[in-house]
């Protein structure tokens, strides 16, 4: 199976999740994976299973993202099996502050949006939309985050 693994990171979190998914899906054939903004359509060529995450800023991905999903003809992904996912304060520190946890309740997170950009361009979403937990706005991961998207990135091709 060839897979494509696309993220933007800002403080690092991201990317780290993004290695371990590459490392646990080279189980399954191989693995390609790049930043937002270095990755140009013509990679996704032949791809089986296309893996896309973004930490989410303003209750979506960053805008580095948003470019390149925009970028994605509609249709091109038909065939393709796609998953999402995203870095995310915890529950516990949004819930800290009434009104933000008031406007996640409304808009979300990005893995939530960039799931729903990846079926409208045709892909076939596997897995769940997942979100990573970060400690504060910079991190580091929340410990046991690592072991959890190995399991995530596992069910991927289960």
């Amino acid at each position: 199976m060839k897979s494509l693994i696309i993220y933007d990171s800002l403080y690092g979190n991201t990317e780290v999740i993004a290695q371990v998914v590459k490392h646990t899906l080279e189980a399954q054939g191989a693995v390609v994976i790049g930043r937002a903004g270095s990755v140009g359509l013509d990679q996704l060529s032949g791809v089986q299973l296309l893996v896309v995450g973004s930490p989410t800023q303003q209750f979506r991905p960053t805008i580095g993202m948003r470019a390149f999903l925009d970028s994605i003809p509609k249709g091109s992904l038909t065939g393709v099996k796609v998953a999402a996912f995203d870095t995310r304060l915890t529950q516990a520190e949004i819930d800290k502050n009434r009104i933000l946890a008031f406007f996640v309740s409304l808009y979300g997170y990005a893995a939530g949006r960039i799931a729903r950009q990846l079926k409208r361009k045709g892909g076939e979403l596997v897995g769940s939309v997942e979100g990573f937990y970060v400690e504060g706005m910079k991190g580091p991961l929340v410990p046991g985050e690592v072991e959890r998207s190995v399991a995530w990135a596992r069910s991927l091709f289960a």
